[in-house]
């Protein structure tokens, strides 16, 4: 019988912007996920400090997703207080999700570096990953995990975990860094950020948007 896929798209969300979304909703349209789950970062160990807290950016994140009813939010991480590792939340999640394929989903950037993150081996006995990668660019030597790579998306279906499927959906080239630079210097680009999330960083003064120099808004 064919196994439910369970997506996790992680990330600091810092903030969440259109380019996250079309990722999240053109991989659960293509793979036919029944449950996607965007996953905010409390505190990413190879990453500096989020720019908003955990609060806000989880309150943007939960906006954004709202329209959809195919996208859900999972907080776990930010209920962390230490260091949040992929390792961890996998962990919890095959706990109480035993008979599901965990599907967690990356760009091929990070998959270039997975031999460095903690616990490499473990999380593919957790979870497969998902990997975004731009068409014609072949993915890295993954050393010992080659064997594990597959461009078959029927194989989340037959493997809990253990795969790393390659798909041909490239990343949005929408940048949250290049988003914060444009608040901070006053602009607010509506086009790049749900409707939702551009009215509450307005509200709320967020990455410097509205606040002049004595710090007035």
């Amino acid at each position: 019988m064919p196994l439910r896929l369970l997506g996790l798209l992680g990330g600091t969300f810092d903030p969440i912007h259109n380019g996250h979304l079309q990722m999240a909703l053109e991989l659960q349209r293509r793979l036919g996920l029944e449950e996607l789950r965007l996953l905010p970062n409390r505190l990413p160990p190879h990453k500096p400090g989020a720019h908003a807290d955990g609060e806000q950016r989880l309150a943007m994140v939960r906006q954004a997703c709202a329209p959809y009813p195919q996208l859900s939010v999972d907080d776990r991480e930010l209920r962390r207080h230490q260091p949040s590792y992929t390792v961890d939340t996998l962990e919890q999640l095959r706990q109480e999700h035993p008979d599901e394929s965990i599907c967690f989903i990356i760009g091929m950037d990070s998959l270039a570096s997975f031999d460095r993150w903690y616990l490499p081996q473990r999380i593919l006995e957790l979870a497969n990953l998902v990997v975004c990668r731009r068409h014609g660019v072949p993915a890295p030597d993954l050393g010992d995990f080659n064997a594990a790579v597959t461009t078959d998306a029927r194989a989340l279906r037959r493997h809990r975990r253990g795969q790393i499927l390659l798909t041909d959906l490239e990343p949005v080239g929408l940048s949250s860094t290049a988003i914060r630079t444009a608040l901070a210097q006053g602009q607010l680009p509506r086009d790049h950020l749900p409707p939702a999330v551009a009215d509450y960083i307005a509200a709320h003064g967020l990455y410097g948007h509205g606040v002049a120099p004595n710090g007035r808004v």
